[in-house]
């Protein structure tokens, strides 16, 4: 009976245990699912207020915002890109690795371009925007080739792969159209055909039949059989067998 009660007991326990480690998965899934969906509005606000600057506001501070908004934009859609070719082509983890180092350059840029929206120092900014101008086509033009690059391999594999594909169907629909070929060929009879009438076959290997209406001669034998044979007298009669 105490055995039992322990195992009922222990049951129990890692039935808790169990609950509260799928409690802990599921909240871990939700939270990060809400941190995602947090991070991407945050970061949508944050497009459209700099898209906002750029058209508003005249002179460095527009300036700033679009260079920003040039930035952001070309890395995040290197990102994605290389993040979506990495699952099916594993030789792009080493751009990956690249676009990471690039990525820590950026965030560098893409923070000093935030401090300086509230330089009140206009001139020095202004003095400033020709090196900032400078580092960001740097780094978008590197991310856009990486990017580039990436999505002409997968469009060169996919156009190898359509070629080695409508070969392979050119090959099973020639072999499926084989019928067409087939059909048309004339087959040659395993027998010769019967000769004309009256007309004597080169290479007749079968005598022919008999022709219906035509008399035929009676056969002849081909030695003339010889007569009664004759008998002498000193030849004594052949004695008929014993029935006995």
């Amino acid at each position: 009976m105490e055995a039992v009660i322990a195992v009922f007991a222990l049951l129990v326990v890692l039935f808790v245990v169990l609950g509260a480690y799928a409690t802990v998965k599921v909240v871990g899934a939700a939270k990060r699912s809400a941190d995602r969906h947090i991070t991407q509005a945050r970061r949508t606000v944050e497009d459209h207020t700099l898209r906002a600057k750029a058209f508003a506001q005249p002179g460095a501070a527009g300036e700033l915002a679009q260079l920003r908004l040039k930035l952001r934009t070309s890395m995040r859609a290197t990102q994605d890109a290389l993040h979506a070719a990495v699952a099916e082509d594993e030789s792009l983890r080493e751009s990956v690795g690249l676009f990471e180092r690039l990525s820590v350059r950026g965030h560098e840029l893409d923070d000093e371009l935030k401090r300086l929206e509230s330089e009140p120092n206009r001139a020095a900014l202004s003095e400033r925007l020709p090196e900032l101008r400078q580092r960001t086509e740097r780094i978008t033009e590197s991310a856009d080739a990486l990017r580039w690059a990436a999505r002409d391999r997968a469009r060169r594999f996919a156009q190898d792969d359509l070629d080695t594909l409508s070969t392979q169907i050119d090959v099973e629909a020639g072999a499926l159209r084989h019928w067409t070929t087939t059909d048309s060929e004339t087959v040659s009879p395993s027998w010769p055909e019967a000769p004309a009438a009256g007309a004597a076959t080169a290479g007749q290997t079968w005598p022919e039949t008999a022709r219906s209406g035509q008399a035929q001669e009676p056969a002849r034998p081909a030695i003339t059989p010889p007569g009664p044979r004759p008998t002498y007298p000193w030849q004594k009669k052949p004695r008929p067998e014993s029935t006995t």
